[in-house]
């Protein structure tokens, strides 16, 4: 489709003999939030790990604005400009805001062969911006990321990949184990990406949650999608009805 940002096209996955994926086709179109569902070895999680280059797929077609490509790496998925932020291990809790930002990007003031010196004021001033960006309020970039509460937390890693130009974030059940009050703000920045022209990919369990935030939903059971409706079009329980 014309405005779709990734195709994925038949995709398959095998895991030790389990059909984790079953030609598996989708769209994601540009500025548009969707709902990924399903349960425990529904294949949910094995098509994100392979768009975010954790795992490739055994047989398939993956297009990025057009192109087909070959995601080996996560780093091959940040360079496409996707995103993926996951439930547990999104930031590194003994390290400060500004390090988790612009971990594996640390910008240098210079290098000799291969050996850098961090640019300190560059990472502490352009990640008060970012967070800023996300209407994060916090003390310091300094802070240790530990001290920050679950929903701080979410919010500093969409900083990160909003300020790194990211055109689709994925996001690994942002709102498990947050208070009231942070899951609505992680609900908040799944709103604001469409302003900001970017592509969400929001995994959930709470089927109210991506009802609330999300344009659209995808269902998945047994390693194949089973629902693709605009959120309009259906309902929690025509959802619960194909899982």
């Amino acid at each position: 489709m014309d405005d779709a940002i990734i195709s994925v096209r038949n995709l398959h996955k095998w895991y030790s003999g389990v059909h984790a994926l079953k030609g598996v086709s989708l769209n994601f179109r540009r500025g548009e939030a969707v709902g990924l569902v399903g349960d425990n070895g529904a294949g949910k999680s094995t098509l994100i790990n392979i768009l975010s280059g954790v795992h490739r797929a055994d047989q398939g077609e993956i297009q990025v604005e057009g192109r087909s490509v070959s995601i080996a790496n996560p780093r091959d998925a940040m360079d496409l400009g996707i995103e993926t932020i996951y439930q547990y291990n999104s930031m590194v809790p003994t390290m400060s805001i500004a390090r988790n930002l612009f971990i594996g990007r640390e910008p240098v003031r210079f290098s000799v062969f291969g050996i850098g010196v961090l640019d300190q004021k560059k990472m502490a001033s352009e990640s008060v911006r970012a967070i800023a960006n996300v209407d994060l309020h916090l003390r310091s970039p300094d802070a240790l990321v530990g001290e920050l509460s679950g929903g701080q937390r979410q919010g500093v890693a969409i900083a990160r990949a909003m300020h790194f130009k990211s055109k689709v974030m994925i996001l690994d059940e942002p709102t498990n184990h947050l208070s009231v009050k942070e899951t609505r703000k992680v609900i908040g920045f799944v709103r604001g990406l469409k302003e900001q022209n970017v592509t969400g990919v929001f995994i959930s369990h709470n089927m109210h949650h991506v009802f609330e935030c999300c344009d659209r939903i995808v269902a998945m059971a047994r390693g194949e999608v089973v629902l693709d409706k605009r959120i309009e079009e259906t309902s929690i329980d025509e959802v619960h009805g194909v899982l």
